[in-house]
């Protein structure tokens, strides 16, 4: 079992290794609260997170990048097998230097990780994913440095800031297409609530605070997805159904028009005719 620590800034980097023909088990923990990111090269280790609230287990780590917050109650094991052994390379900050790490860094933190920043528990899990290709490579090289002395640290630096860079830049495109979809989704409820409430819509105002958008947001998105405003979609959908329940003979043109929630008969039968070309009286 090799372990190197090394400072970069306000963060520290736990090089760990270790190969075994005998199952043997390594136990580690924290001297303050750290957000950390831990990256597995080649092995396949098993990795278990204990503390005092609950357990969390690793069993196929090869490949994984894995964010968490982890207190000094926290006991990090891996277990180490002829066939698993353990390549891991562990970014870490104290919490207390999230206000001064440099070049924006704390703000990436907070607004990617911000379970962690915020944590409830001696550990939280955050985001984690299976590494690029990228990553990858430079986790090989990182294992792998043939260069020596002041070279070596320089090039190791260099690593891993690029190691960082890609696994925020992984991050915020995940972050970006997973609001994305959340708001596809809330701007599909819109639609949904407009549809089912034609004879009482609630207002803008009311269907954002249901949405949970500002209304400005709504507006704008609302457009931008289904190429029509909030209410002309209403309006849109209101004469559309009053249209099928005359023509079906399911309602007279007034009942219609009470139906879909228009109290005049002739800003009824106006709009009606604006959108079809013809008087919801003319249906045949």
């Amino acid at each position: 079992m090799t372990r190197d620590f090394i400072e970069i800034n306000d963060f520290t980097v736990l090089v760990e290794t270790a190969f075994s023909k005998e199952i043997i088990k390594d136990s580690c923990k924290f001297d303050e609260p750290v957000i950390a990111v831990a990256f597995y090269g080649s092995g396949n280790v098993n990795l278990e997170m204990n503390f005092p609230t609950g357990k969390r287990e690793f069993i196929y780590t090869k490949g994984l990048a894995l964010s968490f917050f982890a207190d000094e109650q926290v006991d990090c094991i891996h277990t180490v097998s002829n066939n698993k052994p353990l390549e891991c390379i562990l970014i870490a900050t104290a919490t207390r230097n999230l206000q001064n790490l440099p070049n924006q860094e704390g703000k990436i933190f907070s607004e990617l990780l911000e379970n962690l920043v915020n944590p409830k528990d001696h550990y939280v899990e955050g985001p984690s994913f299976y590494m690029t290709p990228e990553m990858h490579q430079i986790i090989e090289s990182l294992f792998n440095i043939s260069y020596k002395g002041k070279t070596k640290m320089m090039f190791f630096r260099s690593q891993i800031t690029a190691l960082l860079s890609h696994f925020f830049g992984q991050l915020s495109m995940d972050h970006a297409q997973r609001f994305q979809s959340e708001d596809r989704k809330r701007l599909e409820m819109a639609k949904e609530i407009l549809s089912n409430n034609l004879d009482n819509p609630p207002s803008l105002t009311e269907l954002s605070k249901a949405l949970g958008l500002n209304t400005t947001k709504l507006k704008k998105e609302f457009k931008e997805v289904f190429g029509i405003p909030v209410f002309k979609y209403l309006q849109h959908e209101r004469l559309k159904t009053a249209h099928s329940l005359i023509s079906k003979k399911q309602a007279s043109v007034q009942e219609a028009a009470w139906h879909v929630g228009y109290d005049s008969l002739s800003s009824f039968s106006n709009a009606f005719a604006k959108k079809y070309g013809y008087r919801p009286s003319q249906i045949k």
